[in-house]
């Protein structure tokens, strides 16, 4: 997952706020309990948000700790449950196989850092790998049907973006409640197929100058990474109708104190960052960015 589902922390109230932080914070703690400091680096809000969705209805214990970005003043966060478990061991998955399928798509010296990345999270994956074989079976297997639309140079976006939405919605699985379940994997299948577009979109012009498949640029005939009118009215159309989906499956199951967070961000959030990817002006939470959330009480680890 990449960071774009992310909260418009700026809508919502300060207690809202402050309990999307501490599951962000949450989930971070228990990368590092569970997989070391190493795994803490591939923390971002995708993954936060998949801890949400796997979270029970009403909050989880509330434990103060420091870290290395909070070293003197003890901050809040939840304490391990279930749903972190679950969300840590997929997260170290996912970026383990981001990183492995980063360096099939670049030569020698630009895939050094996915070589790095993967090496670093060897470790850790092998062990998530163990703890849930089933999740680690099914990414594997998209991803290489991926990876072969990717050699065919497939221009029909809804074909690899129903691979990595169907990965994506595999982590609902081990859900028990046959219901939730199925509402859960119908919203983390469209959020996927999201995703997966709109991170296409925010790479078109990088994907043209290195030569990299962009299934995107490819259905629309975009020339340079450059939208036209019509081109961009029709992608806004499939991204929004994956948006739709999204708020269908959220509205058919009781998500307790999560509620107000998910609601902002599915009907507010999202629509944000993809109109910012496509007007060009959308920047990604870097690590110094996110000193000065959380230096501002946004978010913090």
């Amino acid at each position: 997952m990449f960071g774009y589902v992310r909260p418009p922390l700026d809508d919502l109230p300060k207690e809202e706020a402050e309990r999307f932080r501490r599951i962000y914070c949450g989930l971070c703690h228990t990368l590092k309990r569970r997989y070391g400091s190493a795994a803490q680096f591939i923390l971002n809000y995708d993954f936060t948000y998949l801890a949400i969705l796997l979270s029970a209805a009403q909050e989880d214990e509330i434990r103060q700790g420091r870290c290395i970005v909070s070293p003197v003043k003890k901050r809040e966060y939840f304490a391990e449950s279930d749903a972190l478990t679950v969300a840590a061991d997929e997260s170290v998955i996912l970026a383990y196989w981001q990183m492995r399928d980063g360096v099939s798509d670049h030569d020698f010296v630009h895939g050094a850092k996915y070589r790095a990345g993967a090496l670093a999270l060897e470790r850790a994956y092998r062990k998530a790998a163990k703890n849930r074989p089933a999740f680690d079976a099914v990414t594997r297997q998209q991803l290489e049907i991926l990876s072969a639309l990717e050699k065919e140079n497939c221009a029909l976006i809804d074909r690899p973006s129903d691979v990595f939405a169907q990965l994506l919605s595999g982590a609902a699985a081990e859900v028990e409640d046959p219901v939730r379940r199925r509402v859960l994997e119908q919203l983390l299948y469209h959020m996927g197929r999201w995703v997966y577009l709109i991170d296409a979109a925010d790479d078109l012009k990088k994907d043209v100058q290195s030569g990299n498949y962009n299934p995107v640029a490819l259905r629309y005939g975009l020339i340079n990474g450059e939208w036209t009118p019509q081109a961009r009215r029709e992608f806004v159309q499939t991204l929004d109708h994956s948006v739709h989906m999204m708020t269908t499956a959220f509205e058919l199951w009781d998500f307790g104190v999560w509620t107000p967070i998910l609601e902002k961000t599915l009907y507010t959030g999202l629509f944000r960052v993809g109109k910012a990817v496509l007007d060009g002006t959308y920047q990604p939470m870097l690590r110094g960015e996110d000193r000065k959330k959380r230096k501002n009480g946004e978010e913090s680890t």
